[in-house]
């Protein structure tokens, strides 16, 4: 059976029932990657977060947005077009990903190291403990950091410590121009010299190496580097012909326009058996196995916890038993919430 509370009230409600029965609940964002992390028990009950969507505030003029747990990404892309602006979050999977379940596994993509990752990015949210508590630290907007900052915290935390029902973001500029190039390197010289291109004043926005696999299934012949190149004209000519005097450097000649090749649809690259989504960009967007993202994140979930705890800043041992997830949220898709007897 599925609940599907249309307010955080209902889900606060439906929590605090499970704590008291001491019955296990599975959250659901937008269902789009249930595969990831560990397997949920089969008697967890599933609420879905669905209904809990859409914008409850955006000022444009402060490049700030609100919005509920179950808002896709490609609803954000949507609103915030219009006026030049985007969240480039630009998680592994589709826009058809929950918010909520984005910045609950801290899922980000190849424009983190050059427009930040989700802990950036968010300024304040809501979530709801395991007693059925509803808290909401941060704000919405810039400067509002007082005392713990208990939304870094929440961020990638993967719902160990609450179900998040709102997040609020800061957005960027959307790029005026906005170009990926393919760039074949040789040799262990050119791939130096495209490290420091990519660390210069030049640095594109994204930068991914692909292997053979990847590269063919993208149309390009042999292993490549994607670059993505974004922001004014100037800034954009003058970091594409430093690419390009980088591609004849290596003897490539010409630099292969990758801007058709990763648009804005969903492209899934084929990997290994089966053709599981495996490392890849697609239109700046990274897409791996869900078990890869279950290994490393909790790896840092385990590391950002123990460092809290050895600051003394925060209980870990008494947050978690709150509410404990067993690792399996998917980016835009399952929470699983064990809420102890």
């Amino acid at each position: 059976m599925t609940d599907r509370p249309a307010s955080v009230e209902e889900l606060a409600a439906t929590i605090r029932a499970a704590h008291d029965a001491g019955r296990a609940l599975r959250i659901v964002g937008r269902g789009t990657w249930l595969g990831a992390g560990r397997p949920v028990c089969e008697d967890a009950r599933q609420v879905d977060l669905s209904r809990l969507s859409g914008i409850v505030e955006y000022v444009p003029g402060d490049l700030t947005l609100t919005a509920r747990a179950g808002t896709t990404l490609a609803e954000l892309d949507a609103a915030t077009e219009a006026h030049g602006q985007w969240c480039p979050v630009l998680a592994w999977g589709t826009d058809g990903g929950a918010i909520g379940a984005t910045f609950a596994t801290a899922t980000t993509g190849p424009l983190r190291a050059a427009l930040g990752a989700p802990r950036d990015l968010a300024l304040g949210l809501e979530f709801v403990d395991g007693t059925g508590a509803r808290v909401r630290p941060g704000g919405r907007v810039v400067k509002n950091v007082a005392g713990f900052d208990l939304t870094r915290l929440l961020v990638g935390s993967w719902g160990t410590l609450g179900a998040i029902t709102e997040v609020s973001v800061r957005l960027r500029a959307r790029p005026a121009l906005d170009e990926t190039w393919a760039l074949t390197l040789a040799d262990d010289a050119a791939h130096e010299r495209a490290d420091a291109f990519r660390r210069g004043p030049l640095a594109p926005m994204a930068f991914e190496a692909l292997d053979d696999v990847h590269s063919r299934a993208l149309g390009f012949a042999s292993p490549c580097v994607l670059v993505r190149l974004g922001g004014n004209g100037t800034f954009v000519a003058a970091s594409r012909a430093a690419l390009r005097a980088l591609g004849h450097d290596a003897g490539q000649g010409e630099l292969q326009d990758a801007t058709p090749v990763v648009g804005r649809e969903d492209r899934r690259v084929p990997g290994g058996p089966g053709h599981e989504p495996r490392h890849g960009l697609l239109q700046g967007r990274t897409v791996v196995g869900s078990e890869q993202v279950a290994d490393r994140d909790a790896d840092q979930l385990e590391l950002g916890l123990a460092e809290h705890q050895e600051a003394g800043a925060v209980d870990v041992e008494d947050a978690a038993s709150a509410v404990h997830l067993d690792h399996a949220v998917g980016h835009g898709g399952q929470e699983r919430l064990d809420v102890p007897a």
